[in-house]
């Protein structure tokens, strides 16, 4: 049935008179059977429609005629998802097949309170690095903050190989803005390590319009609550980059003509983004815990829509090319890197003290460097002394061979227990191990001297 016309277009922005306003609601998908391009409605007034489309308006005109499908925006909400590649509207791009769908509106509520557990456990990774330095817990919300080259692929792999290890639990990948290219790397990338049956992935490529890179988010997010509400797993989610998503917003604010914030962010940024962030919670059946690749803009972190991002976060963890310049891996900046679950209730007097001393310990080796390059080492006290080669224990201690990155380096990937990292830096600390050379640390799991 014919729902209403075409009476002006733009790139962005179609308007439809309605031939009977009571037959539509905001989030319906329209439809035009001349090229089957498809529109989601987002405004009403009266018997005027706003529409966005889905795709390029190439072949649109006036006066075409648009349909109602009977379903929103929808995407798969089976064990099939598992080692598929879909768009932003829920379709498949990976040239596999679906068989009997059984599919799902990407516009599910937020858990409500009486749902939400917020006693999640701790979440241990095995990375040295990150249970030690900022330990998540089962749903939590971590910023990943790093450039290109530094290592956050094998990383975001390694955490799905040892997630999947330890709790049999699928993970979620949600690109948004992400250049084809990369996309295609990463899959291969999953492929070659065995982690694409472990895992489903979605994106809203660089390249489409801020439509579809806006949509990506909500079609991740169904699928990863499927894997909590109904496998009743504790899933991992990837989003690279959540600021893509607001920039989106920013432009199809821009295109329909609402006034715009500061920088040109929409009114509804604030709500948008919570809207996102209070659908990835854990409840009774399963928890998602997020990793967010955070972009900063001029590397301004006051930016409005960084502040609202982060606002969110239960921590980040930064990855910084000067570490990775050093042979580092994994290339966190400990400095930068923060989690709420470093609290003495949380983790510990015992864990929370050598943080402490950790961080005293490294602060005071870059100081030491600047002195040692102009005085040379003699010149040190032999507190100094100490501190300057036990933080390069340390710093060395914090790499680690990582198993999907075995076929690269040809060292055996190792899982580290949390009791082990904190036995081995104590050791590291009171100077047990001032006998040994510091080579001995680089890429080890625990220290079996």
């Amino acid at each position: 049935m014919i729902i209403g016309k075409i009476i002006a277009l733009s790139e962005l922005n179609i308007k439809v008179l309605l031939i009977n306003n009571n037959q539509i609601t905001i989030g319906d998908i329209l439809y035009s059977n001349d090229n089957n391009i498809s529109f989601e409605v987002v405004e009403i007034k009266d018997y005027i429609a706003i529409a966005i489309p889905f795709e390029r308006i190439v072949g649109l005109k006036r006066g075409i005629n648009l349909y109602k499908y009977n379903h929103g925006l929808e995407i798969e909400y089976s064990d099939q998802i598992l080692g598929k590649v879909f768009g932003s509207y829920g379709q498949l791009i990976d040239g596999q097949k679906i068989e009997s769908p059984n599919k799902k509106n990407v516009y599910c509520p937020n858990p409500q309170i009486n749902e939400i557990n917020i006693k999640g456990d701790i979440l241990w990774t095995g990375i040295k690095i990150i249970d030690f330095f900022a330990p998540l817990q089962k749903g939590f919300k971590m910023g990943l903050l790093g450039g290109a080259g530094v290592g956050k692929t094998v990383l975001i792999k390694e955490l799905i190989n040892n997630v999947y290890r330890q709790f049999a639990s699928n993970a979620v990948f949600v690109g948004i803005g992400e250049r084809s290219r990369e996309g295609k790397e990463l899959y291969d990338e999953m492929k070659e390590s065995d982690l694409l049956d472990k895992m489903t992935m979605i994106f809203g490529q660089m390249g489409e319009n801020p439509i579809s890179r806006s949509k990506a988010i909500y079609g991740g997010l169904t699928l990863a609550e499927y894997l909590r509400d109904k496998k009743k797993q504790d899933v991992l989610i990837f989003i690279d980059n959540i600021y893509r998503y607001v920039q989106a917003k920013s432009e199809i604010s821009t295109e329909l003509k609402h006034m715009p914030i500061e920088n040109g962010y929409p009114t509804t940024m604030i709500s948008d983004i919570s809207n996102i962030q209070e659908r990835i919670n854990s409840t009774l059946d399963g928890t998602i815990t997020s990793f967010q690749a955070i972009y900063v803009p001029a590397d301004d972190m006051n930016d409005e829509a960084v502040q609202a991002i982060t606002s969110h976060m239960d921590g980040q963890i930064v990855l910084d090319r000067k570490v990775a310049e050093k042979g580092l891996y994994p290339a966190v900046n400990v400095f930068k890197t923060r989690s709420k679950l470093i609290d003495i209730e949380k983790i510990g007097m015992k864990h929370y003290s050598l943080v402490e001393e950790v961080i005293k310990y490294l602060t005071r080796h870059d100081e030491l460097e600047e002195i040692i390059a102009v005085l040379g080492i003699e010149e040190l006290s032999n507190e100094d002394k100490n501190i300057f080669y036990r933080s390069r224990k340390l710093r060395n201690y914090f790499t680690q061979p990582m198993f999907v990155a075995e076929n690269y380096t040809n060292i055996k990937g190792q899982y580290v227990k949390i009791e082990d990292i904190i036995k081995d830096v104590e050791s590291i600390l009171n100077g047990s191990y001032d006998n040994i050379n510091e080579d001995k640390f680089s890429y080890i799991g625990k220290y079996d001297g």
